[in-house]
Formats: C-alpha cells, structure tokens, sequence
C-alpha cells in the first residue's frame, strides 16, 4: 500500500491512499497543521516504527474505510454500513490507543529535540523516552525538512509494510512518481 501526503496552500494537506485489498479511497484533507510534520505522517511513523497492525494505515492495508470513503460513490453507502458493522477486536482497539499516545509523546519530543519547544508538557512529566520512541522520533527528523521543504503541491509517498524493516525501503518525495530512495517499480 502507498500513502501519499500532499502539500496544500499554508499548513494544510491531503493523503491518498493505494491498496490492494478494499475499495479504491477518494483522498482526504488532513487534519493538523504542523508546518514540519503533517498529523497522519506523524501516525504513519508510529504505526510502523511500533509494528501497530491494528492502527490507522494497518487497518487501511487490510481493507477498512477508516477516515476515507470509496472513491466510487456507488460504493459509498454499503461500504459505511459493513464498517460500521464491524467491529474492532480488543488488539486493533488497543494499537489505536497505543498510536495516538505515541504520537503524541513522539511528536513533543521531536520538537523540544528541535529546538521548537523549551520543555515537553506536563502530561509527559516523568517520562523518559524509551528506544522506540527514540526510533520514532529520528525517523521524524527524517521527514521533517523534506516535507517542509515542499512546495504546494509537492508529496511525499510512503509504502506501507508494517514493521520498520519493510517500509524503510521505499520512500518517494518530490512531485508524484519520483522517487528519491528505495526500491523501483
């Protein structure tokens, strides 16, 4: 599955989403507006870095709507009512949680590390980043300056296999179909 994050006009941006299994997705405005690391980037990273199947992009990757739509809009109707029908297990639930309080944690200490902040706030008191947060947190950095280097318009693709070890091999940035390391198609 590739993800697609695309620089809109200010701090705003778009994903797309290609997969193998589901409906094709219509993309979708993303929430946040961080100028260095867009919100689902930020959860991208997490979800792969902490191998979290049940997260956003696994349950994407699965065949879920999540927070997308079929692109066909004769899909759209019976397509909401199977995911509403379905119910998350106990381990997708818990890897939802796990992925918003990583991305959370990540993001500020990412930014406290970048000099975008003086001290991580106080819902982290006490907290000493553990080596997948530190893991988290460089591969951040990594796609930082690339992103806010883009111009509108300009993406960023990721292919998502989850577990470091398998998406760390394909990164594309720039305009759309080039890449700028990993694997060729």
């Amino acid at each position: 599955m590739d993800v697609t994050f695309t620089k809109g006009p200010g701090r705003s941006y778009s994903v797309a989403v290609r997969r193998e299994h589901g409906p094709a997705l219509a993309p979708r405005g993303g929430p946040g507006h961080h100028p260095y690391l867009p919100h689902d980037l930020v959860h991208f990273v997490v979800e792969a870095e902490a191998g979290l199947r049940g997260g956003v992009y696994g349950r994407l990757a699965a065949g879920e709507l999540g927070f997308f739509w079929p692109a066909d809009p004769a899909e759209r109707a019976g397509a909401r009512r199977r995911e509403k029908a379905r119910r998350p297990t106990p381990r997708a639930s818990a890897d939802m949680g796990r992925s918003e309080e990583l991305a959370g944690a990540c993001l500020m200490l990412w930014e406290l590390r970048r000099g975008q902040r003086t001290s991580l706030p106080p819902w982290l008191a006490g907290w000493t980043p553990d080596p997948l947060a530190e893991r988290i947190a460089a591969r951040l950095d990594t796609y930082a300056d690339r992103w806010h280097a883009l111009p509108d318009g300009g993406s960023l693709t990721l292919d998502w296999t989850c577990g470091p070890a398998g998406w760390a091999r394909a990164t594309r940035a720039g305009r759309p179909g080039r890449r700028s390391g990993g694997r060729r198609r």
